[in-house]
């Protein structure tokens, strides 16, 4: 190789057959451009007998002189540009064996497709008189990628001498670069059955279109225009506006000049000199574009020298209502003088008057509306009273104000003559105060507030109150680290104003005890004392009188819940469950409560349940909730939580799904998050300063093989049931697809599980249970102790079983245990009695403390990781001393090892809009849901 050229070789093609990739690749020009081709050729030996074989004279080096080239003739093979595109795209793609004149014919491939799949085409008309499309407008980070491309372009991939040049030369790159652009615009819109110009693959003559195609081609000749708006700062009378056109070179940024420059008998000044005429053609075709979206441009080319344009009202009102938006996107800037950029901004302003109500009652309980008006201001000075009323009489759309000319769009105009908006409850003003916007016909419009919405606003965003000092509660028999101390105070000021609030601390960091700090803060004051009422998972009602007598000793706590119940709330606690407050919710309702706490809140996250209800019944001056999951699935979840904390906040559901979610799946975070983060205080244990003291968390994926016999039994069930699932509909499809998840996934653990046999003989039967048997003996040796997460409670049983055959004490744990002997289970695993826990995912997986553990054991996957952390937090908390190991066992090549993906892009995402776990995969084709559960190969 010399020069970059490929060496012509074996010209008779007797040679080895090489595949088309491997070959240095030429394209060949025609008109129309369609036509051109795609022509591979090589040295090593005989193009792949693919196309049309032929001749092709290309450039190639000298034998004589290695310094110079001369021009050869050698066998190739041509391919239209529509069959040559996959090759090259593929050639693009390759593992380095594709020449490199076939890589870059790729390349050009590629940016050829992403140019027509963003609709960069233009139709236009041949040389010889054709229909053609070609690539057209560019914009200039196009032109850099096609440059780019052009600077690139080895010698090999155009190495076709131009005609009757001496010495032989190469074409231009850019050009030729252009012209495969061209080819491939003018290829994929067409179709083979197709008749007529534009859409017939043979050349049409449709050279009487050429000076329409030419119009529209005006987009593109490089010229680019600007509209120049001119005023009299002085005139203080009715002075109309001024527009002067520009015209510049899109490649010479120094080259403007005023378009009626170009009509002169000059013919132009500066860099256009020389060049008038084809100046003056392609801009006069680019004014009739730009006159078709703003028709006084029209008028420059009704005059012999076009003179300043003279803008009327109505025409300076088009330019403001609009004009200006259609020309920007006609490819025409509109520059407004400097003395008129101060721009008149409009913000609805909400009142609130001068003092901050006090409590529930004052801020939401007494129907009262808010103020709520339109203020204008200018260059950020709001206008007065007078100044308002002299611009509601403007009917220009400039005015005076302020001895200085302004534009004034009809839109500000309304507003300042119609300046009392619909009044505002005060929670929807404080929503609206907080993200900044409020919905007003229809369309978002900046807001302020003033008075003590303000104060009230500024308050609540302040997280950590401000200098508001707040020591530890007197009674309370523990000293509170800083991040409890700053989540009292956030929690004391919330509540102490009427909001509610929702403490989503991570699992361990201590929400019990700062909500019974919380308690004691708040009945040293007569306005807020009371009961507390705890509503919470049945696990966790002896957590919570444990926590409540070793920290706050002397406070009254009693249980609500079990047979012969009785209420009767001293100033202390209350402990019930959810199922009891939804049995008992009018008796609860009945009482006056100085707090509300829901724990574990996520148990009320669907809105239409009769235990959402049922909470929402229960009246008190104060509601907190508590959770470490805020979110699992969707952002519903987290409008019913803030919903019954804070009522009205978030609007009707449907309203907030509107508002807060796009069409596609993503929600707008930041207005959100605004909105919603005064109100939810969450921190993690990785963050900076919050749980130093704990150690290290290690996560890993533990893959395992199939027996044979799981192997088999997957594989029937996937044939068997996808057939069912092809014939059926509706419902009965996706039961079909959750019934076939549940079969593979309990294949997965174990064929007994799956099988529901009696007496089953377990070893050797699952790779799941030979490594836990590996990883129970390597932590047992080393005398740890392990939490074992299953979400089936036949497995835990079968799990059981196997391991008290093998000598090793363990306990379950799941829905069904009595609530005192889910203490006494605890409190054995926690003494070191029982060094294996089994618990099921669902029933043991928020709440419990369980720092005895170094190890967390997932047998198998739950469709969400939040409800998987909430587990592992089981071990993974504050009061635990030593490295935690989490595992995962999961079956390669099974849909369990897809899951795990899914869970993997989910982690994390709990702001965003996620489908809910399995029943979003009964929604795939036939097709997906096959790819989803065919069994793979691993390696």
């Amino acid at each position: 190789m010399t020069g970059g050229l490929v060496a012509a070789g074996d010209p008779t093609g007797e040679g080895p057959r090489v595949e088309l990739t491997r070959c240095a690749v030429l394209f060949e020009p025609a008109d129309p451009p369609r036509a051109g081709t795609v022509a591979f050729w090589t040295a090593e030996g005989a193009p792949e007998p693919v196309g049309e074989p032929g001749k092709l004279t290309v450039l190639t080096p000298d034998p004589a002189d290695p310094t110079a080239v001369t021009t050869r003739t050698v066998e190739a093979r041509r391919l239209p540009v529509r069959d040559a595109l996959p090759l090259l795209v593929r050639a693009r793609r390759d593992d380095g064996t594709a020449h490199p004149a076939a890589v870059f014919w790729g390349a050009a491939a590629d940016e050829a497709l992403h140019l027509v799949g963003r609709g960069r085409l233009l139709p236009g008309i041949s040389p010889d008189g054709f229909d053609a499309w070609r690539i057209g407008p560019f914009d200039e980070s196009d032109l850099e990628r096609v440059a780019a491309l052009g600077a690139a372009m080895p010698a090999t991939a155009r190495a076709i001498p131009l005609p009757e040049q001496d010495p032989p030369r190469l074409p231009d790159a850019v050009t030729l670069v252009r012209r495969f652009l061209d080819a491939v615009a003018d290829t994929l819109p067409r179709r083979p059955d197709a008749t007529g110009a534009y859409a017939a693959d043979a050349p049409q003559p449709a050279a009487e279109l050429r000076d329409w195609a030419g119009e529209i081609a005006a987009v593109d000749t490089g010229i680019r225009l600007s509209l120049r708006i001119e005023a009299d700062p002085d005139d203080v009378g009715t002075q109309p506006l001024r527009a002067v056109l520009q015209v510049a070179d899109r490649g010479d940024p120094g080259s403007l000049v005023d378009a009626r420059a170009l009509w002169t008998p000059t013919g132009g000044a500066g860099s256009w000199a020389g060049r008038s005429d084809s100046a003056r053609t392609d801009t006069s075709l680019a004014v009739r574009r730009a006159g078709r979206v703003f028709p006084p441009l029209g008028r420059l080319l009704d005059d012999a020298v076009p003179d300043t344009l003279v803008l009327d009202d109505d025409e300076v009102t088009d330019l403001l209502g609009g004009g200006a938006a259609r020309l920007a996107a006609a490819g025409v800037a509109v520059h407004w003088p400097r003395e008129l950029a101060a721009e008149l901004s409009t913000t609805a302003l909400l009142g609130g008057g001068r003092d901050l109500p006090a409590g529930s009652g004052g801020l939401f309980g007494d129907g009262r509306l808010l103020e709520f008006n339109w203020q204008v201001a200018l260059g950020g000075t709001p206008l007065s009273a007078a100044e308002m009323d002299q611009l509601a009489e403007a009917h220009r759309p400039i005015a005076r104000l302020r001895g200085r000319w302004v534009l004034v769009d009809p839109e500000t105009v309304r507003r300042a003559r119609q300046r009392v908006l619909p009044a505002l409850s005060p929670v929807a003003a404080l929503g609206a105060a907080l993200t900044g916007t409020v919905e007003i016909d229809g369309r978002s419009v900046r807001v302020g507030s003033t008075g003590w919405l303000e104060d009230l606003r500024r308050r609540i965003v302040d997280a950590d109150g401000g200098s508001e000092p707040l020591p530890a509660p007197a009674g309370l028999a523990a000293t509170l680290r800083d991040y409890q101390l700053r989540g009292l105070r956030w929690l004391t000021r919330m509540t102490s104003l009427g909001l509610g609030a929702c403490l989503a601390d991570d699992m361990g960091l201590g929400k019990t005890i700062t909500l019974i700090a919380l308690h004691l803060h708040r009945s040293r004051d007569p306005e807020t004392a009371g009961p507390t009422l705890v509503v919470c998972p049945a696990s966790l009602l002896g957590n919570w009188e444990r926590e409540i007598r070793r920290f706050a000793p002397g406070v009254p706590v009693r249980r609500f819940h079990g047979t012969g119940r009785d209420l009767d709330p001293a100033d202390g606690f209350t402990l019930t469950t959810y199922g009891t407050m939804r049995l008992d919710a009018a008796r609860l309702a009945g009482q006056r409560w100085g707090m509300v706490v829901a724990d574990e809140a996520q148990h009320v996250k669907n809105p239409a349940s009769d235990t959402a209800k049922a909470l929402r019944t229960i009246n008190t001056g104060a509601r907190v909730a508590l959770s470490g999951t805020p979110v699992e699935n969707n952002l519903t979840e987290l409008w019913a939580i803030l919903d019954w904390t804070t009522p009205g906040l978030l609007g009707p559901l449907p309203a907030f799904r509107e508002r807060w979610v796009r069409p596609d799946g993503a929600a707008d975070l930041d207005r959100l998050a605004r909105l919603v983060g005064p109100f939810l205080l969450r921190r993690r244990k990785t963050d900076p300063g919050i749980a130093p003291e704990l150690p290290a968390k290690t996560e890993t994926d533990r893959p395992v093989t199939l027996t044979p016999e799981q192997a088999g039994l997957y594989e029937a069930v996937v044939r068997e049931t996808l057939e069912q699932i092809r014939l059926s509909t509706g419902m009965a499809r996706r039961g079909l697809v959750l019934a076939l998840l549940t079969a593979l996934k309990q294949i997965c653990n174990h064929p007994a599980q799956y099988l529901a046999e009696e007496e089953p003989r377990l070893r050797g039967r699952s790779g799941k249970l030979e490594l836990l048997d590996e990883l129970l003996d390597t932590i047992l040796a080393g005398g740890g102790a392990a939490l074992v997460f299953t979400q089936y409670v036949a497995m835990a049983r079968l799990l059981e079983r196997h391991l008290t055959g093998r000598g090793i004490t363990t306990r379950l744990l799941h829905g069904g245990t009595p609530v005192h002997r889910r203490e006494e289970l605890v409190e054995r695993f926690q003494a070191g009695e029982v060094p294996v826990f089994l618990l099921s995912l669902k029933a043991a997986g928020t709440g419990l403390n369980l720092t005895r553990a170094d190890h967390v054991i997932h047998y198998d996957r739950w469709w969400n990781p939040a409800v998987e952390d909430q587990a592992t937090d089981r071990a993974y908390r504050i009061g635990q001393t030593r490295p935690v190991q989490v595992h995962r066992l999961i079956a390669e090549g099974t849909v369990e090892d897809l899951i795990a993906r899914t869970i993997a892009d989910k982690r994390g995402l709990a702001d965003a809009v996620l489908a809910g776990g399995a029943a979003a995969l009964t929604e795939l084709t036939d097709d997906e849901l096959a790819e989803l559960v065919t069994l793979r190969e691993t390696a």
